[in-house]
């Protein structure tokens, strides 16, 4: 294939290594602009378009590689269509057929054409005017050694996952979220040669983004305006990346509100609420009654934010709007504020429901649920119609104690504590009900003394299930608890009911794990071990090990990657199995040890944005 003129005279850029395929290439070396990412092109040289990244608003004379150009030929979307359908479904333009030639024949021969055009990557086109440099990024630049593991990090190839045996290895890829969050945590701005790949990850991968999109900073974002396999930063980000306006700015603040896109008003909204509460809530009042209902539940959204008594009257309009789901989260954020009306109804109908039966031998909590839904309940935020398999009273009932305030139990149930109201028996197999509405309940309040109380002793029998709080609602409960406690928690739970319920419980411990619940995860793994099963029985336990433990554990697990000595009632071969998982759990406790110590806090950098926060929290 022969080079273009254009090609040929321009020396062949100087790609770094670990920059994938995908970057915006065309740029000699060091002629980007200060303050923007390798690829950039100057103004005095004539422009190469990258394959499909185009900046925006510019037009190329020719179009990206695999586009038609010529009668019969096929562009390559239609030729991907072509081999998923087969030839005989998608017909293809009438050049690329000859006599004696097949129509597969013809497909993979134009194929192979046109893979050899897409990879030479650059076609000529005429001189355009050149983006915007890149905002500069204040933060300093990470270290090198943390610079080269990033690199690692990126090309690294995800685990096999799952069931099955995967070695020893650790997988690099999971190693890649907590690599961002300590890096975002001590101040760090990305290295410009590795944005292209970090991109690329944070495509592939949606949890990576807000850690990716925050480590990138304003460069991340100029890099995905002129590629749209990008374009997903611009969504993530509010506003897509544009600069809002000054709170204090009424003037402005007023135009984009009333005359910007959708996600900048969205973006301007939740700004403006963490600002200044009140004004927010007065910009979105202003435009309520014309805004489409979809727009209505999203901005409604935003006054989570510094939610308080002032937001009620807005929120009681709100209850008779015209979308179910807006009244639906109007009433959610009023049963958040005990003090409101909604709350005071709710409260009375929940306590309606619920009495202490003192005849009987010991004090039981008797149940009327309701009979009906009527539309002081709707108005309220009360669904009417339950789901599939659940029936009507349960279901109203459900609601009506998850939205009571707590506090009115100790009143209602003879100023018992909430310990004591939940160990009172349920008559008439009410109890699975009302403890997970209180359980709900204690959620959305953050009210730790209820989840103490719902969640019980962890050596309890039915701690495990079956229970009338499942291990779900236990891992809800758990998240309103000091870091701390939780663990506590989780620890004497592990050590009363082995691993196999306690994933879920697992997930919602500070990271690294304390010392008492690190021990008792490595414990009850090497007893799994001594039972001679297989690792692959506990490999989301051993998976959230390797992410969640603390480095300093590598030491003591040290004396378990050896090959144990098989038991006759043993699985076959399951002695290495366990020697491979704990060889790569102490190495990858290595590898995390190593990023920590690689991203060491910066000496004279700039403090941290003060949204950047040490990560804790798995």
């Amino acid at each position: 294939m022969t080079a273009s003129p254009a090609a040929a005279r321009r020396p062949a850029p100087a790609a770094p290594a670990e920059v994938p395929t995908g970057a915006p290439t065309g740029t000699p070396t060091g002629s980007a602009p200060a303050d923007a990412p390798t690829g950039s092109p100057p103004a005095d040289v004539p422009t190469a378009t990258p394959t499909g990244s185009a900046p925006t608003g510019s037009a190329p004379a020719h179009a990206p590689t695999g586009a038609p150009t010529a009668v019969g030929r096929a562009s390559w979307e239609e030729l991907i269509t072509a081999a998923l359908l087969g030839t005989d479904r998608r017909a293809l333009p009438a050049g690329l057929t000859a006599p004696g030639r097949t129509a597969p024949a013809a497909l993979l021969d134009e194929a192979a054409v046109q893979t050899v055009r897409r990879r030479a990557g650059l076609r000529p086109a005429p001189a355009a005017t050149p983006p915007e440099p890149a905002a500069r990024d204040p933060r300093p630049p990470a270290p090198p050694a943390a610079r080269r593991r990033l690199a690692t990090l990126l090309t690294g190839r995800p685990g096999t996952g799952g069931g099955g045996r995967r070695g020893a290895t650790p997988d690099l890829m999971e190693l890649l979220p907590q690599w961002l969050a300590l890096a975002n945590a001590r101040g760090y701005g990305a290295p410009p040669e590795l944005l292209p790949a970090l991109l690329d990850a944070a495509r592939g991968r949606t949890d990576l983004r807000p850690q990716a999109l925050t480590f990138g900073g304003p460069r991340a974002l100029w890099l995905a305006r002129l590629n749209p396999d990008w374009r997903f930063a611009l969504r993530a980000t509010p506003g897509g990346g544009v600069p809002l306006p000054s709170a204090d700015d009424t003037a402005d603040v007023r135009r984009l509100w009333e005359e910007g896109l959708f996600a900048e008003r969205v973006a301007l909204l939740a700004a403006l609420r963490a600002h200044d509460t009140a004004a927010a809530r007065d910009l979105l009042d202003s435009t309520w009654a014309t805004e489409r209902a979809e727009d209505r539940l999203m901005f409604l959204d935003s006054l989570r934010t510094g939610l308080s008594a002032a937001d009620e009257p807005f929120l009681e309009r709100a209850l008779t709007d015209r979308s179910r789901n807006v009244r639906s989260t109007a009433a959610e954020l009023l049963s958040s504020l005990p003090g409101s009306a909604l709350a005071g109804r709710m409260a009375a109908r929940a306590a309606s429901c619920v009495a202490v039966d003192h005849v009987s031998s010991r004090p039981t909590l008797m149940v009327e649920a309701p009979h009906e839904c009527d539309a002081g309940m709707e108005r309220d935020g009360v669904s009417p119609k339950p789901p599939t398999g659940r029936g009507e009273r349960s279901w109203w009932l459900g609601q009506l104690v998850e939205a009571a305030p707590l506090a009115i139990w100790r009143t209602r149930l003879g100023r018992r504590t909430p310990a004591e109201i939940v160990a009172l028996p349920v008559a008439d197999d009410w109890r699975g009900e009302l403890h997970a509405a209180w359980c709900r309940a204690a959620v959305r309040q953050k009210d730790a003394t209820w989840s103490r109380a719902l969640l019980g002793t962890p050596a309890a029998p039915d701690a495990a299930g079956p229970g009338a709080v499942s291990l779900a609602e236990r891992a809800k409960l758990l998240a309103s608890l000091p870091a701390a406690e939780r663990a506590e928690w989780v620890a004497g739970f592990i050590a009363s009911h082995g691993l196999s319920e306690a994933f879920q419980l697992l997930g919602v411990c500070a990271v690294p794990w304390a010392e008492p619940l690190g021990r008792a995860v490595v414990d009850a793994l090497n007893i799994a071990r001594d039972a001679g099963s297989y690792p692959w029985s506990f490999s989301g336990v051993m998976g959230l090990a390797e992410r969640c433990l603390d480095p300093e554990e590598a030491v003591r697990l040290e004396s378990l990657t050896a090959v144990p000595d098989e038991q006759d009632d043993a699985s076959p071969g399951a002695g290495g199995y366990w020697s491979e998982a704990f060889q790569r759990l102490v190495t990858t406790l290595r590898l995390r040890a190593a990023i920590r110590d690689e991203l060491s806090p910066p000496v004279t950098a700039a403090r941290p944005p003060a949204t950047a926060v040490e990560p804790r929290e798995h």
